[in-house]
């Protein structure tokens, strides 16, 4: 089954974001990796990954940040597995484009053709 992404591409629907106050944050958590690897499956990055990622980038980040980067593995661990539900909403609220409403109208209207 397709995820929520590829029929939002498939429909030629750019997904709405919401608003990212701090992007560098995110982006250090993707250069990072958001997740790490475990016998079972993915986990939260530990803290001896963050602490390898930072010390072999040279950057000094305020510990702080190091929390708020863990917190955040785990928020989307969390959300990525909640979501395999095809019923689960997604994690922000938008109002509809009119092209999505478009679409939808169109495809129902097919359906119902």
């Amino acid at each position: 089954m397709p995820t929520r992404i590829e029929q939002l591409k498939r429909r030629k629907i750019d997904p709405q974001m919401p608003p990212n106050a701090a992007p560098h944050i995110t982006d250090r958590l993707i250069e990072i990796g958001l997740t790490e690897a475990a016998g079972m499956g993915a986990v939260p990055l530990s803290w001896r990954e963050i602490k390898a990622w930072r010390e072999s980038v040279g950057l000094t980040i305020e510990p702080w940040e190091m929390r708020l980067l863990r917190r955040l593995s785990a928020a989307y661990l969390a959300e990525t597995r909640r979501a395999e539900s095809e019923l689960c909403p997604p994690p922000w609220r938008t109002q509809p484009t009119a092209r999505e409403r478009e679409i939808e109208l169109a495809e129902l209207q097919r359906l119902l053709d």
